[in-house]
C-alpha cells in the first residue's frame, strides 16, 4: 500500500512539469497553423508522412481549449478528429486513422533483454530506435522497456567491445523480444572502440569514473595483470593515497571515506600485498562505477565517493576456462551452466607465489596472497531469479622471523530479483561481510587481533511509470560488530597478558527515494530523499569525564592531552548509547543544447556514521574502524558541481569538464602525540574539525580509431582545520585552515592506445601528481647531546612530485583463432625511466659525522612484467 501511495504522490508532482495549453480549432484552421499553435507554446515536434495534407482543415466543429495538458488535448482530438495523434517523448506523430481506428490506441511497450554471446545480461548497452530517435540504457538484468506506436522500427543496440546490433521490429502490441550481441573480433582484437564510450549528454549522472574491462585490460601494469582499481586512477579526480600503498583518495578525501561495494556487500580492505595488487579480479569483474559526485539517493553511508563493483554471471551455455600466468601470481576462471538456460556458475581464483621464490634465498621474509571469487545465479522461471556470490582474499607475510601477520575480507550475498511486470522490479538482497586483521611477534610471544563484521538487508524497487517518469526506493538495514583488538599471550613467558578492547556495536538504517523525470526534450532531473538513522548501542561501559570533555588542553606546555575518566556508564546488550538521524537530499539536471551538448549541475548532501583511526595518509592493514558515539559525532557531507559535456566529430572524440566544492563536518584530526593502536578510550586522542575541497576536472577523449586514449587533468586543493574550542585554545595548526594529506594539487594522466596490426597492440600512461603534504622539521634544539628537530604546523610541505611512465605491449600469435585453445602475451614496464618517487623523507644526525641529513625512502623503480593468458 505504502508503495502505491509513494507512486500517486509522485503522479501528482509531475503535474507541476506537465505542460499547459492553449488552443483553438475549427473549420478554418489548417493543420500547419494547429501545428504552429502547439509549437509556440511547448517544445513539442509534429512528424508526420506524405500522407498527411498539413494545407488540409481536419477538424469538423469549432473548440478553445484552455489551459489543457498536452495529453489531454491529443486525447480529445483522437476522439473528435479524422486523424490520429500520439506523443513519443517530444515528439508528437500524426497520422490518418484506418478503418479499425475509432478511438485512441495506447502506446504498445518493447521490452527486451540484451545478452552477450555467453548468454549473460548485459548492463549499460545502449539501446536506440532510430525512427523515433529515441533511446535507453540496459539495467543491471540486461533489461530495457520502450513504449511505440505500431509500426516497423530499427532497434539499435551497441557496448563496448561487442559488435553492433540491429533489427527490424514490427510492433503491432505489446511484445517481449531477447537480443543477442555476439563478439566482435574487430573489436576485441583492435580494441576500435565504439560510440557508446561518448559522453551521455541527456544523462543527468555526473562526476562518474567509468571504464569498460576492454579498457582497463589495456592499460600498462604492474607485473603485467590488468588491475580495476588502478585503472581508475588514470581519470580525473582520484589519486593514490601513495606508492605500494592500499586505499584511494577521491576529490581530496580520506580512504576511509570511499564506499567500496562488491555485488552490494561493503569490503574494506581494496588490496594485496600493501597496494601492489588490488582485491578485485579482472577476470570476473563485469564492471565498475566510482561515483565522485551527485550520487543517487539509494547510495550511503560515506562522504567522498562509492566505488560499485559488480562480478559476472557465468555462461548458461557452454563450459568455459580462462586464466593467466604472470611473474609473481596466477588466475584461473571456470564457468558453465548448472542446468542450460537456467542456471549457472562463475568460479575465479588468484595465488601468488613470490614466497616460494624467496625461500631459495638466504631472504627469511615473505609475502603471498590469495583470493576467491564465486558467483551461482538460477532462474526461478520468467520472473524470478536467485543469486548468491562470494568473496575470500587473504594476505599473509612475516618478515624475518621478527613478526607475521594475516588480513584479509570475506563477504557473501544471497539476492532474490523478481519482477511483478514490466514497469516494476525488485530486488531482496541479505548480505555477510566481515574484515580482519591478526598479528603475530614471535620474540614477545602474544598475537593480536582485531576485526569488522556487518549483516545486512536491502530491499531496492524500481518503478517505470512512463518513458519519463521513474521510481527507485527501497529500504536498507546494516549491523556493525566492531572488535578493536584482543591481545593473546601465548607461552609461559610471555610478558604480556590477555586483554580485550571493548568490542562496540551499532545499526544503521535507511530508506531512500530517487525519482528520475525528462521534463522536456532537452531538461532532464534526477532528485531523491534517503533518510538514515545510526544508533550505538551497547553492551559496553563508556567512561565520562570534567566538562564532558576527553581532551584538555594544557596552556603551560601549549599543548593537547588525554584527559583522566571521572568515571564510567554501563550500557547494557542492546541498550542505546547514542543515536544519530539525518535527511541527505540529492538533485542533479542536465540541459541539452542539442544532441552532443549540455551542461550539468549537481548537489547532494550525505553521512558518514564510522570512521577508521588512523593518522597515516595510506591506510595500514591493522587500522581500526570505530562507531560514532558520545565524543564522535557523524561526519556530514555538503557537495556541489557543475559541469560541461560535448561530442565533436560524430563522436570520435568526446569532452567532459566539471567544477566541484565539497564541505564536510566533524572530521576527526588527531592532537599531536596521538595513541592509536590499543586504546581503549580513543576519544581522549581525538578532536573533531573540517575539512573542504575544491577544484576543477577534465578529460578529453578519443574514442574511435586505431589510435584511441584520453587525457585527464584535475586541479585541486583539499584542506582540513580544526579550531579551539574556547579562545585560549589553539587548536590544530592555530586553527587556521591546513592542507589535507590528500592535497594533490595538480594530477595529470596521459594514456594512450595504439593498434598496430591484428597482433599486436600497444599502450602506455603517463601520470603526474603534486608530491603529497608533509610535515619537516625547520629547526633542531640540543638535549643530552642529541639534536632533536623542532617541526613546523603540519603539513605545510610537499614531497616531491611524483610521476612515472608505465608502456606496455599484448602479442595474440594467433587472432583469428575464434575456438579452441586461444592465448595471448601482455609485456610491461612499470616507470620505465625509473623514477625514484618519495613514500616519505626522513630526518635524523648521522652518528658518525654528527651532520643532520635527510633520506628519501622509495618504493619501486623499473619493474618489468609479462603474463600468457589463456581461454578455451
Amino acid at each position: 500500500m505504502k508503495h502505491i501511495i509513494s507512486a500517486c504522490f509522485f503522479l501528482f508532482s509531475l503535474s507541476v512539469f506537465s505542460q499547459s495549453i492553449t488552443v483553438t480549432v475549427d473549420q478554418t484552421v489548417t493543420l500547419k497553423e494547429f501545428f504552429k499553435q502547439i509549437e509556440n507554446q511547448t517544445d513539442f515536434k509534429f512528424a508526420f508522412t506524405d500522407q498527411i495534407n498539413t494545407e488540409q482543415k481536419y477538424f469538423t466543429k469549432k473548440h478553445t481549449y484552455k489551459n489543457i495538458k498536452i495529453e489531454d488535448l491529443v486525447s480529445d482530438l483522437n476522439t473528435n478528429a479524422s486523424i490520429q495523434f500520439s506523443i513519443v517523448g517530444n515528439n508528437i506523430f500524426v497520422k490518418k486513422k484506418t478503418s479499425k481506428t475509432t478511438t485512441a490506441k495506447k502506446k504498445n511497450k518493447l521490452t527486451g533483454q540484451v545478452f552477450d554471446d555467453s548468454n549473460e545480461p548485459i548492463i549499460g548497452a545502449n539501446v536506440y530506435v532510430k525512427e523515433v530517435q529515441t533511446g535507453v540504457i540496459t539495467d543491471k538484468n540486461g533489461m530495457f522497456s520502450i513504449e511505440l506506436d505500431n509500426g516497423t522500427y530499427t532497434v539499435a543496440i551497441s557496448y563496448i567491445g561487442l559488435a553492433n546490433k540491429e533489427r527490424k521490429v514490427e510492433i503491432t502490441d505489446d511484445a517481449r523480444m531477447k537480443f543477442t550481441m555476439d563478439s566482435d573480433s574487430e573489436q576485441l582484437e583492435q580494441v576500435i572502440i565504439t560510440t557508446s564510450k561518448a559522453v551521455d549528454v541527456k544523462n543527468t549522472q555526473m562526476s562518474v569514473n567509468k571504464l569498460s574491462m576492454a579498457e582497463i585490460k589495456r592499460l600498462p601494469t604492474a607485473m603485467g595483470e590488468p588491475d580495476p582499481l588502478k585503472s581508475l586512477l588514470t581519470l580525473p579526480g582520484v589519486t593514490n593515497a601513495g606508492e605500494a600503498s592500499s586505499g584511494f583518495n577521491v576529490r581530496g578525501g580520506a580512504a576511509d571515506q570511499n564506499l567500496i561495494l562488491l555485488d552490494g556487500a561493503p569490503v574494506y580492505g581494496d588490496s594485496h600485498m600493501f597496494g601492489f595488487f588490488s582485491i578485485f579480479n579482472a577476470d570476473i569483474v563485469s564492471g565498475l562505477d566510482l561515483y565522485k559526485g551527485g550520487i543517487p539517493s539509494k547510495f550511503g553511508g560515506r562522504v567522498s565517493s562509492v566505488l560499485d563493483v559488480s562480478q559476472q554471471t557465468g555462461d548458461l551455455n557452454e563450459y568455459k576456462v580462462n586464466g593467466g600466468i604472470g611473474l609473481i601470481s596466477s588466475r584461473l576462471l571456470v564457468q558453465g551452466p548448472i542446468k542450460k538456460d537456467v542456471g549457472s556458475f562463475i568460479v575465479a581464483g588468484r595465488a601468488s607465489y613470490a614466497h616460494l621464490f624467496l625461500k631459495a634465498t638466504d631472504i627469511k621474509s615473505s609475502v603471498m596472497f590469495y583470493d576467491l571469487n564465486a558467483k551461482f545465479n538460477y532462474r526461478l522461471g520468467a520472473n524470478n531469479t536467485i543469486s548468491f556470490s562470494g568473496y575470500m582474499g587473504n594476505d599473509l607475510f612475516d618478515i624475518n622471523n621478527f613478526f607475521a601477520s594475516t588480513y584479509g575480507n570475506t563477504m557473501g550475498t544471497f539476492s532474490w530479483k523478481h519482477k511483478f511486470s514490466d514497469n516494476l522490479n525488485t530486488s531482496l538482497s541479505v548480505f555477510y561481510s566481515d574484515y580482519k586483521f591478526n598479528l603475530q611477534i614471535p620474540f614477545q610471544k602474544f598475537e593480536w587481533d582485531s576485526k569488522i563484521t556487518n549483516y545486512g538487508l536491502k530491499y531496492n524497487w524500481n518503478h517505470t511509470l512512463s518513458d519519463n517518469f521513474k521510481l527507485n526506493y527501497g529500504i536498507d538495514g546494516l549491523y556493525y560488530d566492531f572488535n578493536p583488538g584482543t591481545v593473546k599471550p601465548y607461552g609461559i613467558d610471555s610478558q604480556f597478558n590477555y586483554n580485550q578492547l571493548d568490542k562496540k556495536y551499532a545499526l544503521e538504517t535507511s530508506a531512500y527515494l530517487d525519482v528520475e523525470n525528462q521534463v522536456t526534450e532537452k531538461l532532464n532531473l534526477r532528485y531523491g530523499l534517503r533518510y538514515s538513522t545510526f544508533l550505538r548501542l551497547g553492551g559496553e561501559s563508556i567512561s565520562t569525564y570534567e566538562n564532558g570533555q576527553a581532551v584538555v588542553y594544557n596552556p603551560l606546555y601549549h599543548i593537547y592531552e588525554e584527559a583522566t575518566p571521572t568515571g564510567s556508564t554501563y550500557y547494557g546488550k542492546g541498550k542505546t548509547i547514542s543515536k544519530f538521524d539525518n535527511f541527505e537530499p540529492r538533485l542533479a539536471l542536465s540541459y541539452a543544447f542539442n544532441d552532443e551538448t549540455s551542461v550539468k549541475a549537481s548537489y547532494n548532501r550525505m553521512a558518514q556514521y564510522i570512521h577508521m583511526l588512523s593518522n597515516t595518509r595510506a591506510p595500514l592493514p591493522m587500522t581500526i574502524w570505530t562507531p560514532s558515539g558520545p565524543f564522535t559525532k557523524p561526519q556530514m557531507l555538503d557537495q556541489y558541481a557543475v559541469g560541461y559535456f560535448k561530442n565533436f566529430k560524430e563522436r570520435e572524440y568526446s569532452f567532459e569538464g566539471e567544477l566541484f566544492y565539497k564541505k564536510i563536518k566533524n572530521r576527526i584530526d588527531y592532537i599531536d602525540g596521538a595513541n592509536l593502536l590499543g586504546n581503549n578510550n580513543i576519544e581522549q586522542d581525538i578532536l573533531n574539525g573540517e575539512a573542504r575541497s575544491y577544484g576543477m576536472e577534465l578529460l578529453f577523449r578519443k574514442n574511435t580509431g586505431r589510435f584511441t586514449g584520453w587525457v585527464s587533468y584535475t586541479l585541486s586543493k583539499a584542506e582540513q582545520r580544526t579550531p579551539g574550542r574556547t579562545a585560549e585554545e589553539p587548536g590544530i595548526a592555530n586553527g587556521n585552515w591546513y592542507l589535507s594529506g590528500y592535497d594533490k594539487l595538480h594530477n595529470l594522466n596521459i594514456t594512450a592506445n595504439y593498434e598496430f596490426n591484428p597482433k599486436w597492440s600497444f599502450n602506455a600512461n603517463f601520470s603526474l601528481q603534486s608530491g603529497q603534504p608533509v610535515t619537516y622539521p625547520n629547526g633542531y634544539y640540543e638535549f643530552g647531546g642529541r639534536n632533536v628537530p623542532n617541526y613546523t604546523l603540519r603539513n605545510a610541505d610537499r614531497l616531491p612530485a611524483y610521476h612515472h611512465l608505465d608502456i606496455g605491449a599484448t602479442y595474440t600469435p594467433k587472432p583469428d583463432k575464434k575456438k579452441g585453445w586461444q592465448s595471448y602475451w601482455v609485456f610491461s614496464i612499470y616507470n620505465l625511466y625509473n623514477r625514484q618517487n618519495a613514500a616519505s623523507m626522513m630526518f635524523s644526525q648521522n652518528d658518525n659525522t654528527g651532520a643532520n641529513e635527510s633520506r628519501q625512502l622509495s618504493i619501486y623503480g623499473l619493474v618489468p612484467g609479462v603474463s600468457y593468458n589463456f581461454k578455451f
